[in-house]
């Protein structure tokens, strides 16, 4: 058996080229790709950490506020106790109005700070729960995200009662169109998905037109020509700031 030393040498320097050439083209580009992976990764945990603390430091301030406030009240309080006593060993009907009217002052002031410091607090609560929300939902598939709200609509429509969904289907009766606003773009592929199950709820003569309004946060709005139904984060959060406001306002 006769052993060729070229074709081994061309073998070798093929079989190391090879190497070469996956090294360069293959493997480079995955680590590179790997570790911008990871640099993203570790840029979205440092955002989050950013916000955490920030939220830490605007609680921390309003504790603070709170205890000066209490801080204040205590002293108000003993100012007006020493008023009343003066008041009763003096036996001074004007001195006993004086006291009343700077209690009443220190109650109402005291009231209306306390108010204050709560409705900063609730507006940073709920300031922040809407960031908290947005960054956790931009790490969920946006294709997810528009089939789980698609559904939501798609089951509230069909609760509505025949003579209310009869009633925004003629509003297209003159030509108009159904604008769906959604808080991110959506691809060709789902603007048609939407499109067939909103014909299937209005008829497949009315026209559906896409827009975009990132201040949603998340969801979407269906835009009648008279009438918006609101399926968004947006509308949820102003339904909660309201409830807020009214149990503020009750008490």
């Amino acid at each position: 058996m006769h052993f060729d030393w070229w074709t081994l040498a061309l073998q070798t320097v093929n079989f190391a080229v090879l190497v070469w050439l996956l090294h360069r083209f293959l493997y480079k580009p995955v680590l590179r790709m790997i570790d911008a992976r990871r640099a993203e990764i570790q840029r979205q945990y440092d955002d989050a950490k950013a916000t955490e603390d920030k939220a830490k430091v605007e609680l921390a301030a309003v504790e603070a506020e709170r205890a000066g406030i209490a801080a204040e009240r205590e002293a108000a309080l003993k100012t007006v106790a020493a008023l009343a006593q003066k008041a009763a060993e003096g036996r001074s009907a004007q001195a006993d109005r004086d006291a009343q009217a700077l209690l009443d002052g220190a109650r109402k002031t005291l009231a209306e700070e306390r108010e204050r410091a709560l409705e900063e607090a609730r507006r940073v609560a709920l300031d922040l729960g809407a960031e908290i929300a947005r960054r956790f939902l931009a790490e969920v598939p946006m294709q997810l995200r528009a089939e789980a709200w698609i559904e939501r609509i798609d089951q509230h429509l069909k609760s509505l009662p025949k003579l209310e969904l009869d009633a925004l289907t003629r509003q297209f009766a003159d030509g108009s169109s159904l604008i769906v606003v959604t808080a991110v773009p959506f691809p060709p592929a789902m603007r048609e998905i939407w499109r067939d199950r909103l014909h299937l709820i209005f008829g497949d003569d009315v026209t559906i037109a896409f827009n975009v309004n990132l201040e949603l946060i998340d969801g979407a709005e269906l835009h009648f020509p008279t009438a918006v139904l609101r399926f968004s984060w947006q509308s949820a959060m102003a339904v909660v700031r309201s409830e807020v406001g009214a149990h503020a306002n009750a008490h």
